[in-house]
């Protein structure tokens, strides 16, 4: 399976989706949500879908309804507008790798296979992971682990990669691995490891600043009553997620007016963060982390 969608129904329930509304999945992946949206759509329904990994587009869904859309979700408003799609009832996104690019060793995604340090979303972009550790300096890549990675000891795994490309370009994924293991405690070697991965594809992606930038459009690309639905998989794009949802900015700095209500133009539809059961994680161990918050324009 190219990938499990991660809490199919909460996601498709906090869309309230109307049958013959507008819908968007702007991470389309295997295309289990897409499917199921359409499944909810009458046929004056439309869904409109992004993916900027190639590899998606052999999961095309063929129906006259569907739409997808070979770019990044930071550019949501510009194709929108060119589908005659906007504004929408509803935007869907989840966050999660796909477990296509996590198992296909060549995309040097996990940790668990030696493959090519690339972890693009995008292989036609210039950046790969290998420029990052073999072209930062210590200070920027210092920044990219504490920043990115939330790792205490960033500078000592930078300097180590620092040291190790001296007389090693790293290429692979068992070469980083080999940099950076001397900087690991080895009881927690594997959750540090993903954390330093994380990092990378984090920075390489630009994937903090493409959500921010998505984030701010989907208060135009919506309409009023429209749901935003966001699944998040680590603190740092739920953190974002959450004061959006509830400031419209992303510090969480609250304005209210003169009475006291919060002045926001997203309703918070989910007070707490919905998280996966206990049966859907047995199924499906990639959704452990996964948060699903829900908001509404008002």
């Amino acid at each position: 399976m190219y990938h499990n969608p991660v809490m199919l129904i909460e996601s498709i329930n906090g869309l309230s989706i109307i049958p013959s509304g507008t819908y968007v999945d702007v991470t389309f992946g295997g295309g289990g949500h897409s499917k199921e949206i359409l499944n909810n759509l009458d046929e004056y329904g439309r869904l409109i879908a992004f993916d900027q990994d190639d590899d998606a587009q052999s999961n095309m869904l063929d129906d006259d309804r569907f739409t997808l859309v070979n770019h990044n979700f930071r550019y949501l408003k510009n194709f929108l507008k060119l589908y005659g799609a906007y504004p929408a009832d509803g935007i869907l996104a989840d966050l999660g790798i796909s477990s296509h690019q996590i198992d296909e060793a060549e995309r040097g995604f996990s940790i668990r296979f030696n493959g090519e340090l690339d972890l693009r979303m995008n292989r036609n972009q210039g950046k790969s992971a290998k420029d990052v550790v073999n072209n930062y300096t210590i200070d920027e890549l210092k920044v990219v682990f504490k920043e990115y990675g939330e790792l205490p000891n960033a500078w000592k795994i930078a300097n180590a990669i620092v040291n190790y490309r001296v007389s090693n370009e790293i290429t692979n994924t068992e070469q980083l691995k080999e940099a950076v293991i001397n900087c690991i405690p080895p009881k927690i070697e594997n959750k540090m490891l993903a954390m330093i991965f994380q990092a990378i594809r984090i920075e390489v992606n630009e994937e903090l600043e493409a959500l921010k930038e998505m984030l701010l459009q989907t208060i135009d690309c919506l309409k009023p009553g429209g749901r935003l639905v966001v699944i998040s998989y680590h603190s740092l794009e739920d953190r974002l997620v959450k004061n959006f949802m509830r400031s419209g900015n992303f510090k969480g700095e609250i304005e209210k007016d003169f009475f006291g209500n919060i002045i926001s133009p997203l309703k918070v539809i989910s007070r707490k963060a919905i998280i996966p059961n206990d049966d859907e994680i047995a199924r499906n161990s990639r959704s452990r982390s996964a948060k699903l918050r829900i908001a509404e324009k008002q």
